[in-house]
């Protein structure tokens, strides 16, 4: 039980263009947005697909290995825990966001990139 502690699971797909920085002391970061589908039928009967978007990170290798061979629209699993961080924006208004800090990722499908 102790892995199921801020244990987050997801297969989506990749919502946006990937972009690689360098920060810092040469280490590399990987932000993306991905999204995932949930499908039901409604009280008439009607397919509904809902879709969430997730905030994902990605530090190191992951993201060079990802960057390298994924792409916008591809399909992906994360595996990571869930946190939050504050900032102030240009306002002063403090602002917050929630995001997945991936442990793992599994490229799934072909690549064709």
């Amino acid at each position: 039980m102790r892995n199921f502690r801020n244990s987050v699971q997801l297969i989506g797909r990749i919502g946006n263009d990937l972009e690689l920085k360098e920060v810092g002391d040469g280490k590399k970061l990987l932000k993306l947005s991905l999204a995932t589908n949930d499908t039901y039928k409604n009280a008439q009967g009607e397919k509904v697909t809902e879709t969430q978007w997730h905030n994902v990170v990605v530090w190191g290798k992951p993201a060079e290995v990802l960057y390298k061979y994924s792409h916008k629209g591809a399909e992906i699993g994360v595996e990571g825990k869930l946190v939050t961080r504050s900032y102030e924006d240009k306002q002063g208004m403090k602002r917050y966001i929630t995001e997945v800090l991936a442990n793992d990722v599994a490229l799934l499908g072909k690549s064709d990139k």
